[in-house]
């Protein structure tokens, strides 16, 4: 035997040729790659579908985002209770005769006094930023930095930087703000605080947004 006839045979011992293909082969064949990639589409589909329904929006999202209502009618004069609407603290506050008055002298250091750059409804554009003069509505967050102020009442450090006056202090970064949430100049806070929508209802009570 000659070397080429050798190699020939070795090569031929490595890599056997394949059978013929029947008919009935090549049907098998292609029934199976169907069934795998069938197999394929249901596990992507079964995979992608969390990834799907998570970006349908819960009940509780849902509710997050419409109005709430809050009695004020059991505040008593200069109490503030908190409520939330769309994730951010609101106040519904009741203020005292005496804070009213404070409001409509003013202090001279307010950065938007007639609250042209800021945010609220165009019926509470006024001194006391309200529908009614007592009643206060306003997000409980700076606008700054996003932390939360604090009611200052009868602190005499605070009023002495707010000429006698009564207001809110922001414990982050120490921006101050009157009782009707007006931002004070020279603070870290560019705007006043924002006023929400509201409507008055039957029984003392809000509804917000």
């Amino acid at each position: 035997m000659t070397r080429d006839a050798t190699r020939a045979g070795s090569t031929a011992g490595a890599f056997p040729s394949a059978a013929p293909t029947t008919p009935a082969d090549a049907e098998r064949r292609r029934l199976l790659t169907y069934a795998a990639g069938a197999a394929g589409g249901a596990g992507l589909i079964a995979t992608a579908y969390p990834f799907v329904d998570s970006f349908e929006p819960s009940a509780r999202a849902l509710a997050a985002g419409g109005p709430v209502e809050a009695a004020w009618g059991d505040l008593r004069p200069g109490q503030m209770r908190t409520v939330a609407w769309r994730g951010k603290p609101v106040w519904v506050m009741l203020r005292t005769p005496a804070m009213v008055a404070e409001l409509d002298r003013g202090i001279p250091q307010l950065a938007d006094p007639d609250s042209k750059h800021s945010e609220q409804p165009v019926a509470c554009r006024n001194p006391t930023r309200s529908l009614l003069p007592d009643l206060f509505v306003a997000v409980g967050i700076c606008t700054h930095l996003g932390c939360s102020p604090v009611l200052k009442v009868g602190d005499p450090g605070f009023e002495a930087q707010m000429n006698g006056e009564d207001g809110f202090f922001c414990p982050c970064h120490g921006s101050r703000y009157d009782l009707a949430g007006r931002v004070v100049r020279n603070v870290p806070a560019p705007l006043n605080l924002e006023i929400p929508p509201y409507a008055l209802q039957p029984g003392k009570r809000v509804r917000i947004g």
